[in-house]
């Protein structure tokens, strides 16, 4: 990790966590079932402190935390990171009640979040969701459709759920609700994906939610959703350096090890000079991201922008640096149970969810021309959906 940025203590921290994660959680991830929430998991992360770090860490720790965790267990940085993402709006907007009930438990390990944004019509362009929140005449409202590719559905005990209440507004007319999971009319079903975590359907077929259940005002649920994913964008590419960290260690060790052609393979100028661009392009992206997450923990008016390249680069890099790490491997790899093979299938999520790559381009482009235009950076208004 670059000197420069980092304290001692924070740099002790990380190196704690990655051991934590060795003895503690990793065994734990092991004996989950593919494409369930692990309870236990969640309640170890909660019993070690660090769900309770999340509601106080500012940006940076948030992303020290993920990609210490994502270097040794991606399971356990993924099991944290869903707890935020899906708990940060109860923290950030939740009423008195709603948050003497829902975090405490959160942060315990004894409740389950989701962040229940994405629709089957409406992923990138979340301004153009449809879950129709239709006024009951008594102050409430009832939720009709579906939300898709939601994490930890549908067995999370609790999900913050954004609903249209006006219709023709765009991003104006969405309101954020907190839906318990036991109200009637919600179901769900999980889905079958390449790396089998806990993702799945939500359906609402009338369910009640009324003022005591809003996140925030009726139809500003959009910045409710892009204060919670300006804070977490930073962190998703994060857990994509972790990755990309733990696929080079992996490739620096083996080929160095690994005999080939009268030496070993790091010996070979073509294999060499490709540890050199891993080992650049993943600093790089480490950078970005420590940049990105300073300037949200700062204050700075540029947090759009910076956050949307930290997550650019971190996410395509992963892509690159895991890639390149199977490459110099070879077919054992490929394997199933390899660390490579785990990180193959983990790492290409991360380019699609909380925003794509294309739309981190677009929201990038967006905000220098409003610079150029004004001379400042103002906040891009297409913004992006998540699991």
């Amino acid at each position: 990790m670059p000197a420069f940025s980092l304290d001692p203590a924070q740099i002790t921290w990380c190196a704690e966590l990655r051991v934590l994660a060795a003895d503690h959680l990793a065994p734990l991830a092991a004996k989950g079932e593919p494409g369930r929430v692990n309870r236990p998991l969640v309640a170890a992360l909660g019993e070690l402190g660090l769900l309770a770090r999340l509601f106080d860490a500012g940006a940076l720790d948030l992303c020290l935390l993920r990609e210490s965790l994502a270097q040794v267990c991606t399971e356990a940085e993924t099991a944290l990171a869903l707890q935020g993402l899906g708990t940060h709006p109860v923290a950030a907007f939740g009423t008195d009640a709603q948050r003497a009930r829902w975090l405490p438990e959160v942060a315990a390990g004894r409740a389950v979040a989701a962040f229940a944004l994405s629709e089957p019509g409406a992923g990138s362009d979340a301004a153009a969701l449809a879950l129709d929140a239709v006024p009951d005449g008594r102050g409430g409202w009832r939720l009709h459709g579906e939300k898709r590719w939601i994490s930890n559905a549908p067995e999370a005990d609790f999900a913050t759920v954004f609903a249209r209440t006006t219709q023709g507004a765009g991003a104006r007319g969405v309101t954020a609700f907190l839906v318990p999971a036991d109200r009637p009319g919600l179901g769900g079903e999980p889905l079958d994906m390449l790396s089998p975590h806990a993702l799945g359907t939500l359906t609402f077929d009338g369910v009640a939610v009324g003022p005591e259940d809003l996140l925030g005002e009726p139809d500003r649920g959009f910045r409710v959703a892009m204060h919670t994913l300006n804070l977490f964008r930073p962190s998703v590419g994060a857990f994509a350096v972790g990755m990309a960290q733990a696929a080079l260690d992996a490739a620096v060790a083996h080929t160095a090890a690994r005999p080939a052609f009268g030496g070993v393979l790091a010996d070979l100028q073509a294999v060499s000079h490709r540890i050199a661009e891993m080992a650049t392009r993943t600093e790089a992206a480490r950078l970005l991201v420590y940049a990105a997450a300073t300037a949200y923990d700062s204050g700075d008016p540029d947090v759009p922008r910076r956050s949307a390249m930290a997550k650019l680069l971190a996410t395509e890099t992963a892509q690159y640096v895991v890639d390149a790490a199977v490459q110099v491997h070879g077919a054992a790899a490929l394997q199933r149970g390899h660390l490579l093979e785990h990180l193959y299938r983990e790492v290409r999520a991360p380019r699609i969810y909380e925003g794509a790559t294309e739309v981190q381009r677009a929201i990038i482009a967006k905000e220098m021309y409003a610079k150029h235009a004004t001379g400042t950076p103002q906040a891009s208004r297409q913004e992006v959906g998540s699991a």
